[in-house]
């Protein structure tokens, strides 16, 4: 008893009445090692201090009495920090902590009471062992390095931005007591974990972490946090999914994606890879409730929807990768959203502006293919990081059918220059509509999912998630996820698209419709979408022979390319986005395959008949014998 009083009278003479009141009643928790007390590990001596403390002959460094380790580790690097990491120095903060933390020193190996007996274990995951690459970083090299998302005061003089001062540098570095304070278990009354304050909200992280702070030339990649759905959600996490210590995802705040130790990554300490990381809550399941159905992302991936490809071993994504991934063929989360800056979409504005649900993200220039936009403002920026000038694009035989175009640009799929303002003809995503020539077929406002109701106003310009866009997503009445997550049509379509095809160019299609469905569920939906087919197209107003190829079941995609004419030719003029599909029409005769809008002709050969040069047609057998003229 007198050993304790003794001890406890040092503690107080060294550090002062508020110390004294902390260790009082079981302030110390898990780090209480006494007999009978709530730790997992419990040692013979009844004195809770004596375990880290001796008054008397203890190492000459603060009173410290648990043997110090003198483990080597690896240490955390990422291609985004700037701070690097250093092996702690013996005797420091951090090497206090970790000689118990790292499982090399035994529980009560102590200076001055030699080996102390205990029983029980450490909780796994508070060993640490010899790696600290999934940990938030200590011991960083000085001077520290000013990075746009740390507050400005953190390098410059060493405070951080906490007005509590309860977030501290030590002697000018991260520690670990910087964020841990040892004798106080509770201070964070949900947050268990010896906090130095209560951190609902991330009030501990943004001591240190800036998403306000702004420098000429440099984008801060925690902008718009503080209005962001991930800071202010009211979703409730379940206690199972192990998240974080708070019962919101806007109270969890950034320890909903990342965690400060035993990250599933070495990388920006996230609990998983970056697409796993989100789907950990868009996965519909019951780590997280009050979320609306649409929030269910990754439904959107489930068999038979395809969606984008997840990177893959040889194809990982790095947050420091060039804005145009070339050969590196991914779609992260976070290729397309910010995460940090991502805000819940209430209401679908006319395009071409970028959806706040996509805030913060990175684009590349329509004009030239190369510029990079950070952040993007319109969405179609976004979407040329990997649909424009990148290499290694592949064609995959998962997303369907792809057609050959007679007048190609040379890369069919970049495409910037089928979209640009200088095409022939395109559809207005990158610009607004530019031609002269009547629309009869366009409607006034584009339908819904059902094919019935009216859905956004069409306007000069549409997006490409007009076109591709999860099958049921909500702008357009459904309930499931917008933008190009997946769907079960190829090319990840929001509707029904058909593709004539050919055994060989110039013979009978495969795949025909005749009479064709024209409704919602027909096989040229997404064409009705914004093209009135029932009463114009197959009426003839804008040619006079729609209904004849439509009504034999013809796709529209044998004579028209779906993006834009970025190509001129001699042979085909290029309006109305007349470009044929060379895997189903043929030369006619060794002439040229052509299309001439002026004169309403076209001379090739397909479904096993010839159109030839004076607007006539005949079968292939009787070639000599024009049937009537067009």
């Amino acid at each position: 008893m007198r050993l304790s009083m003794r001890i406890v009278a040092c503690i107080l003479l060294l550090a002062g009445s508020r110390v004294f009141a902390q260790v009082l009643g079981d302030a110390m928790g898990m780090h209480n090692l006494g007999p009978g007390s709530k730790s997992p590990i419990t040692g013979a001596r009844p004195d809770s201090c004596s375990y880290c403390h001796a008054p008397h002959s203890g190492q000459n460094i603060g009173l410290w009495n648990q043997k110090l380790t003198t483990q080597v580790y690896s240490l955390y690097s990422s291609t985004t920090e700037k701070n690097i990491a250093t092996q702690p120095v013996l005797g420091s903060a951090s090497n206090m902590c970790l000689s118990c933390h790292d499982g090399t020193v035994a529980v009560g190996e102590t200076a001055a009471y030699g080996k102390v007996m205990t029983q029980g274990s450490m909780y796994p995951a508070d060993v640490f062992g010899s790696s600290l690459q999934s940990s938030h970083p200590i011991s960083l090299a000085l001077p520290l390095q000013d990075v746009i998302h740390l507050v400005s005061t953190l390098a410059s003089s060493g405070q951080t931005a906490d007005t509590t001062h309860s977030v501290q540098l030590i002697q000018g570095n991260v520690q670990c007591t910087s964020c841990h304070n040892p004798h106080v278990q509770g201070k964070d009354p949900i947050s268990l974990n010896f906090l130095v304050k209560d951190s609902s909200s991330g009030q501990l992280c943004l001591a240190c972490h800036d998403p306000t702070r702004q420098l000429s030339g440099t984008v801060n990649p925690l902008a718009g946090w503080a209005t962001s759905i991930h800071a202010n959600s009211s979703s409730k996490i379940a206690p199972q999914a192990a998240l974080g210590s708070y019962s919101t995802v806007g109270a969890d705040a950034c320890i909903s994606c990342h965690t400060p130790h035993n990250a599933s990554g070495p990388a920006r300490q996230l609990r998983g890879m970056n697409e796993q990381d989100c789907i950990t809550c868009h996965n519909g399941g019951t780590n997280i409730s009050q979320v609306s159905p649409y929030a269910n992302v990754f439904a959107e991936y489930a068999t038979p929807k395809i969606g984008h490809p997840f990177p893959t071993s040889s194809s990982p994504h790095d947050e420091a990768e060039a804005a145009i991934p070339n050969n590196n063929r991914h779609a992260t989360c976070v290729d397309c959203h910010n995460p940090h800056g991502s805000m819940a979409v209430g209401v679908f504005p006319a395009p071409p502006l970028i959806r706040i649900s996509q805030q913060g993200v990175t684009g590349i220039s329509a004009t030239d293919g190369v510029t990079v936009l950070n952040p993007a403002v319109n969405q179609y920026e976004n979407c040329l990081r990997c649909h424009g000038t990148s290499v290694g694009k592949q064609i995959l035989p998962a997303f369907g059918y792809f057609p050959v175009r007679l007048v190609s640009a040379g890369d069919p799929l970049n495409l910037i220059p089928q979209f640009a303002l200088t095409s022939t003809s395109s559809h207005p995503v990158t610009h607004t509509r530019s031609s002269t020539l009547p629309q009869p077929s366009l409607r006034t406002y584009m339908l819904n999912l059902d094919g019935i109701t009216q859905g956004r106003l069409m306007g000069v310009q549409i997006f490409c998630t007009d076109c591709h866009n999860s099958d049921d997503n909500r702008e357009f009445g459904g309930a499931g996820a917008n933008g190009p997550h997946g769907s079960r049509w190829t090319h990840i379509l929001e509707r029904r698209y058909e593709m004539s095809q050919a055994p060989l160019p110039g013979q009978a299609i495969t795949v025909l419709f005749p009479t064709p469905d024209l409704s919602a569920v027909g096989p040229y939906a997404l064409c009705q979408k914004c093209h009135d087919l029932s009463n114009q197209i197959v009426q003839n107003t804008s040619w006079n022979h729609h209904s004849d190829h439509i009504s034999t079941g013809f796709s529209c995609s044998v004579c028209h390319t779906a993006h834009g004419m970025g190509a001129t030719s001699g042979t085909v003029s290029g309006e109305r986005l007349v470009n044929f599909d060379v895997n189903v029409v043929a030369s006619n005769a060794g002439l040229p395959i052509s299309y001439n809008r002026a004169a309403n002709t076209c001379v090739l050969v397909c479904h096993a008949t010839a159109h030839n040069p004076d607007g006539s047609i005949s079968a292939l057998a009787s070639r000599r014998a024009p049937t009537a003229r067009r």
